[in-house]
């Protein structure tokens, strides 16, 4: 079985620790990986807000050079992989198939000329904004008065397309989100993003948005942050599966998938730790009684599928 996650903020833990992924301290280690049979793992870029002031790309370059360090010192258990290809090969071969993503478009700093040289890097998935205002457009902290995509943004969607990247919309505020599925060509992702009719958040997607990135044939990750979780901000392992299955339950079971924000959140639900503890999931969802078939689809194959979709 594959197991994909589609969202952890380790480079950034990284970057503060100074520790390299073989003695990480966080959600996320080498050994973590491998005792969760991890398959293929997207890892952001999430620059600090601080940075964003004319240090965006500078701060970005910084984790996307600890990324490609990272490969290097593990080439025995780690590959990268620009496509969805690239994945089913690397798992074939017994290693952890590694994707690059940019969480805010504030790495950009206003030019498509840094999106194309970003590609060429190994960027394959832009988060186009955080919670705030960038000049893509408007986080969801900014609300649903403050209106959807800049022209900037638009253009960044039209030349992601072009290039052959995935669109992520988790963070963005619901004008946004539309403008994005009305403008995009292809299948887009909210890596990590959760229900809301399940906890009335505004990070989390309505019912009306799973139906739309389900019918456009994309897919989410469920985010395993207590606080988009439930209402009392703790949560449990069952918790994430109420998520998963609300998400089966609207959009069907081709657009769900994990997207654990490991590293990037201060706690976890309880029985899901770190990343060592992902099979877990696939044994809750078969002891209520789901299939195989399903499970495997929730546990990598959507976020697979989508990649070699979009990405080749």
């Amino acid at each position: 079985m594959i197991i994909f996650d589609g969202h952890i903020d380790t480079l950034l833990q990284m970057l503060h620790s100074g520790k390299n992924l073989s003695d990480s301290e966080g959600h996320v280690s080498l050994e973590k990986l491998i005792e969760g049979r991890v398959s293929a793992q997207i890892f952001a870029v999430f620059v600090e807000p601080v940075f964003c002031q004319g240090m965006a790309l500078h701060r970005g370059l910084e984790m996307i050079d600890l990324f490609w360090g990272m490969l290097a010192e593990n080439p025995e258990a780690l590959g990268f992989a620009g496509s969805g290809s690239a994945v089913r090969d690397l798992h074939k071969q017994g290693k952890v198939a590694c994707m690059l993503a940019l969480e805010g478009g504030e790495v950009l700093q206003g030019s498509l000329a840094h999106l194309r040289t970003l590609y060429r890097l190994g960027v394959r998935i832009l988060t186009l904004t955080w919670n705030y205002r960038n000049a893509l457009g408007n986080g969801q902290a900014e609300g649903t008065e403050s209106g959807g995509l800049s022209p900037f943004g638009r253009a960044v969607v039209k030349e992601m397309n072009r290039l052959g990247m995935l669109i992520d919309v988790s963070h963005l505020n619901e004008p946004g989100f539309w403008d994005v599925l009305e403008l995009s060509e292809a299948p887009v992702i909210a890596s990590h993003s959760c229900a809301r009719v399940l906890r009335d958040h505004p990070r989390n997607l309505t019912d009306d948005q799973i139906r739309a990135i389900a019918a456009k044939g994309g897919v989410i990750g469920v985010n395993f942050y207590p606080g988009f979780l439930t209402e009392e901000g703790e949560a449990t392992l069952d918790d994430v599966i109420n998520h998963i299955e609300h998400f089966i339950a609207v959009g069907g079971e081709d657009c769900v998938g994990l997207g654990s924000d490991f590293d990037g959140i201060d706690s976890t639900p309880g029985q899901l730790a770190d990343c060592s503890t992902l099979p877990r999931i696939a044994h809750r969802l078969a002891e209520r009684g789901w299939p195989r078939e399903l499970i495997a689809k929730v546990m990598g194959e959507n976020f697979l599928r989508i990649t070699e979709r979009v990405l080749g």
